[in-house]
């Protein structure tokens, strides 16, 4: 007699709890076939930065005074900030569900790798996160070391043979010394040289472009053979970026390296954006934007960089965070940082950036 002809109850039971769940590979349907929301993840058919910010009270990730490698520009627990609720935000996508940040899986399943952050200040914000979620999760923090130079500043997890580096570059592309001043060259990457023997690079660059007067670091911009006082800086910023393209499709072996950009950072000075004109920076918000959009959009910046990368020959990964880093204007220092000046621009650790660094960890063991 076949299975549906039985009549006893509890094999019929055992039937229901066996077709309620399936294990077809590796792909888990339900009875009606539907793909759950952790395999919509692993079979790549989730956009994880589509999604809303959601209270989790098991966060945060680890506490500040667990971490004595946070800087005081990012450490918004010591210098005084009031608030807790910005520290118990959770990502969660519209699609699928998010695994959490495994600082002992990630220490394992890249033993004996390099991984590098290449780029601003905010690249530092970003590797200051990454550390600490790895450093919380090692029982002989004394094997832990720091190395630093001028332009490199590592940390060796010795028990696993995994180095997380900083490499701080403003433009990605170079700026150097001659006869006339300091001179940005557009189209010059020796730097490359050293970023391509690494085995997870993530890039970023904007927050200098416009710069201009004393906090400038170069005197003059190179175009090709043309040496200016100035240029209009989104083109300058679009020629930097399609040199540093050019040199991972044609430098770059995707077989032994994994590339990722990090998406526009946004800051958050001008409430307008938000539905709060005349407000000029974030030092009253302390709960994100609720929802899915952010109500000024994009900034044109991200419109730049994803031409760029859509014109490159190689697929690199954009670690698309702006969209749900606009939501988190509650997010930033503002005055509770070790200088007290107002900074809406950078990010309190511990905070989103470890949502960064979760949704780089989902993507590479996805």
């Amino acid at each position: 007699m076949g299975w549906f002809g039985v009549q006893s109850s509890s094999i019929l039971v055992a039937v229901s709890m066996i077709f309620s769940w399936m294990y077809l590979g590796n792909t888990t349907v339900n009875v009606h076939g539907k793909t759950s929301r952790n395999e919509m993840l692993k079979m790549g058919k989730c956009d994880i930065y589509e999604g809303s910010w959601v209270v989790d009270e098991t966060y945060p990730m680890y506490n500040s005074s667990s971490c004595p490698y946070i800087r005081k520009e990012f450490n918004c627990q010591k210098y005084g900030r009031p608030d807790q609720l910005y520290l118990q935000y959770r990502w969660q996508p519209r699609d699928c569900d998010l695994p959490g940040f495994d600082g002992k899986d990630f220490l394992r399943r890249f033993k004996g790798k390099k991984i590098m952050y290449v780029g601003d200040s905010l690249s530092l914000n970003h590797w200051q996160s990454m550390v600490c979620l790895l450093y919380v999760v090692v029982s002989d923090q004394s094997r832990i070391l720091r190395e630093t130079n001028d332009t490199i500043s590592t940390f060796v997890f010795q028990d696993y043979d995994l180095s997380v580096m900083l490499f701080h570059s403003q433009y990605l592309v170079d700026i150097e010394n001659e006869q006339n001043g300091r001179i940005l060259k557009l189209d010059s990457l020796k730097n490359g040289e050293i970023w391509k023997n690494i085995d997870i690079l993530v890039f970023n660059t904007w927050l200098w472009w416009y710069r201009t007067g004393p906090k400038q670091p170069w005197d003059y911009v190179q175009d090709g053979d043309n040496i200016l006082k100035d240029m209009d800086r989104m083109l300058a910023f679009q020629k930097g970026l399609m040199t540093w393209a050019k040199w991972v499709d044609s430098e770059v072996d995707l077989t032994k390296t994994q590339v990722f950009f990090q998406g526009i950072s946004p800051s958050h000075y001008n409430g307008k954006e938000w539905g709060k004109p005349g407000v000029t920076n974030c030092s009253e918000e302390t709960q994100p934007i609720s929802g899915s959009t952010y109500p000024a959009g994009l900034p044109p910046a991200s419109h730049v960089l994803e031409e760029v990368l859509g014109s490159m020959t190689k697929p690199i990964h954009l670690l698309n965070v702006t969209n749900l880093s606009q939501l988190r204007k509650d997010a930033h220092p503002s005055t509770y940082n070790g200088f007290g000046h107002m900074d809406c621009t950078h990010w309190c650790v511990p905070g989103l950036l470890d949502t960064w660094n979760q949704l780089l960890y989902a993507t590479l063991i996805s």
